[in-house]
């Protein structure tokens, strides 16, 4: 594998996991009590939106990360979580 095509999916993996993080704080922010990281986020979007659980599973994380947009703008990762991705 190239060094191009390995960052690249260092950097999207660090995209996923920042996303699957927010999920947790908007868990806490919504005082979700069962639901945590995609789970929160899945729920958080059929809640607000009315969309059908099977269609918010069927969504990238890329497409999640931009129907979320407007609650991640501002978002950074907890200082205790800056370290557990590698990079």
């Amino acid at each position: 594998m190239s060094d191009a095509t390995a960052r690249l999916h260092h950097a999207t993996g660090g995209l996923n996991f920042h996303l699957e993080m927010f999920g947790n704080e908007l868990a806490k922010r919504e005082g979700y009590r069962e639901y945590k990281a995609m789970d929160a986020i899945h729920f958080y979007l059929m809640t607000k939106h009315g969309w059908l659980p099977r269609d918010i599973r069927s969504m990238s994380f890329d497409d999640l990360r931009f129907a979320l947009g407007e609650e991640m703008a501002g978002w950074t990762l907890p200082h205790n979580l800056r370290n557990s991705y590698p990079g």
